[in-house]
């Protein structure tokens, strides 16, 4: 199978951290589309995409979403926000380390954890570190919707959900990155509601089972410098 490779290109502009998929910083950069629905899931299918921008300090990211039956109950930081209506980023910064499953709900809530050995034990994994309270505090991101969605959406409604991933948050669990530019890293990005009404489960690179932790399947993430 061949997997997709993803071009980030690098900037010195900073988002407005709005929500503006079509503003000033977030126009030059091109979407990726999250569109590999799993068959397990209900006939809803999210049209979902995805850009991604990178300097000196950050990862920079914007999902857009078309969608219907949307939910959100949890608000708290590690909650189960994969149960509500939900974008997630994972990402794998090196080669022979562990991986970052960043889970976004449409409030902005975000369950975070850097995944050693994605081995399922039960509802759970292996082995991995959950990020800490001070560590989300260094995530900024915009929802448009409110925290809270319930009673659910059942109409057509277009979300974004805006995010910035600091290195130094990633260097804490893999140790140094340093520069970027002509790098390539491993990546994932999907979206899921699995308590809403109508669950469905979609990705941008495809997967072999209904399992988000599968880094075997991780597309490509190549840092360009123009």
């Amino acid at each position: 199978m061949r997997l997709p490779t993803y071009e980030i290109l690098f900037t010195r502009q900073i988002p407005e951290m709005q929500g503006l998929w079509d503003g000033a910083f977030w126009r030059l950069a091109q979407p990726l589309s999250v569109g590999c629905f799993r068959p397990e899931g209900s006939d809803h299918r999210p049209q979902t995409f995805c850009k991604l921008f990178f300097n000196e300090q950050n990862i920079f990211g914007i999902f857009r979403i078309e969608d219907q039956y949307v939910r959100c109950i949890h608000t708290r930081f590690q909650s189960d926000v994969w149960k509500d209506s939900c974008v997630e980023f994972f990402v794998q910064p090196k080669e022979g380390f562990g991986y970052f499953n960043f889970e976004f709900n449409c409030g902005g809530a975000l369950l975070a954890s850097y995944v050693t050995d994605p081995t399922r034990v039960g509802c759970s994994l292996k082995q991995y570190i959950p990020l800490t309270p001070d560590d989300d505090r260094q995530i900024p991101r915009y929802a448009s919707l409110a925290s809270v969605v319930e009673p659910e959406i059942t109409n057509p409604v277009v979300w974004t959900l805006e995010f910035s991933i600091p290195l130094n948050v990633l260097e804490k669990y893999v140790g140094q990155i340093g520069t970027l530019q002509q790098k390539i890293w491993h990546a994932n990005f999907y979206k899921c509601g699995n308590e809403t009404s109508h669950p469905h489960w979609a990705s941008w690179a495809p997967l072999s089972a209904r399992n988000f932790h599968e880094p075997a399947s991780f597309g490509k993430l190549e840092f360009i410098t123009i």
